[in-house]
């Protein structure tokens, strides 16, 4: 089940025997402790919270196009099921790297248009399986990419996961040496969640005629009164 999470399509060459290429199991935890993609060097760590495992993430480093290369980061949360985060993480990539070779490089307009494909490709397989698996209609993921690429980070979202960013601080006030360093979070991305009132205005206008789109449950703002 944690196969998907680490599927790099570089082979490089890892250099160090000493390091962990298939990763660790620890209870409901999978974790990598350190790992080699073209920009440098990242660790990463899955851990189970339902019955069914709904979220997948990937990571891909090396070739985007004839010209282009880098890293690609993905999160996808799923919701409702396994089958939408399932798809996101077999295609997004795929889309993001065919949208790359036609725009010749790494671009907001390669990465907003493989966000749109794999959607549209994903809803093209619920209207297919309506009548059978009614179900897959209900299923969904939030979307959350991060592509290091000519000494560029692009970011994009949909959905309420996050990018956060540690940057060395060396005002950090909870240092007791000026010259320490600490690290300061920064957010990079913009969540999208029903306990935001723009959020919620923005699907009152896509849905006029449902009153419904969005109403309190549990205390919180959910969509449908399902999920936030």
């Amino acid at each position: 089940m944690f196969f998907p999470c680490w599927k790099p399509f570089w082979d490089g060459n890892y250099g160090d025997d000493k390091r962990d290429a298939k990763g660790k199991n620890k209870g409901l935890m999978w974790y990598k402790d350190l790992g080699e993609h073209v920009y440098g060097e990242f660790s990463m760590a899955v851990l189970q919270a339902n019955e069914v495992i709904e979220d997948q993430c990937q990571v891909e480093s090396g070739p985007f196009s004839a010209l282009t290369h880098g890293t690609f980061i993905g999160i996808y949360d799923g919701h409702g099921g396994p089958q939408a985060a399932n798809f996101v993480n077999n295609n997004l990539f795929h889309n993001f790297k065919s949208f790359v070779h036609e725009h010749g490089e790494v671009s907001k307009e390669a990465i907003k248009k493989a966000y749109l494909t794999t959607d549209n490709e994903f809803l093209k397989i619920v209207r297919k399986q309506w009548e059978q698996k009614p179900l897959t209609a209900s299923q969904g993921t939030c979307c959350l990419v991060g592509i290091i690429s000519n000494g560029q980070l692009f970011v994009a979202n949909a959905g309420d996961s996050r990018v956060v960013m540690g940057r060395l601080d060396t005002s950090s006030s909870s240092s007791s040496s000026p010259s320490s360093k600490g690290v300061r979070a920064m957010q990079l991305s913009t969540d999208h969640n029903a306990t935001i009132e723009s959020e919620r205005e923005e699907l009152r206008s896509l849905h006029p005629n449902d009153p419904d789109i969005v109403v309190q449950k549990h205390k919180a703002w959910r969509v449908k009164g399902i999920i936030q």
